[in-house]
């Protein structure tokens, strides 16, 4: 299933995020939240099996004894936490991942294929704008053109 959309919400005094009724289906086996690192003030909700795959694509090329291979899995799997929905479909985002990522209370959810993600209401506008932005400047290859 790719996650498409995008949907305001609202954190409750205990932090926890409603997941779109749609997408509630997926995430029956595991929730991982997690930071990007190339998406700032950003809070990525995973389907704990895709969370694997996309953390070993990134290391794939990377020799297990480089720095970068390092880097990358100390941020990921610091950054990084396992949860359940509750009964009522919601995930409790922990406190360190609020801070790092700067969510306040009104927050959007959209789709990113294979995750959802979050931000601040007032920061996804901005992000969707550039998205917009730089969409429009892509011209990609229509057709065979052999």
């Amino acid at each position: 299933m790719a996650f498409r959309g995008s949907f305001d919400f609202t954190l409750d005094a205990k932090n926890r995020l409603t997941i779109p009724v749609a997408f509630r289906g997926p995430f029956a086996e595991g929730v991982v939240l997690a930071r990007l690192h190339d998406a700032e003030n950003c809070v990525s909700v995973w389907r704990t099996a895709d969370f694997d795959a996309h953390l070993a694509s990134l290391l794939e090329g990377l020799h297990p004894l480089s720095e970068d291979h390092a880097t990358l899995t100390r941020f990921y799997w610091a950054n990084a936490r396992d949860t359940e929905l509750d009964a009522a479909g919601r995930v409790m985002v922990p406190a360190n991942l609020i801070e790092l990522t700067g969510l306040e209370k009104d927050v959007t959810v959209s789709g990113a294929g294979n995750r959802l993600e979050v931000r601040n209401r007032d920061t996804w506008r901005k992000v969707n704008d550039e998205l917009e932005r730089k969409s429009r400047q892509i011209r990609p290859a229509v057709g065979n053109t052999a």
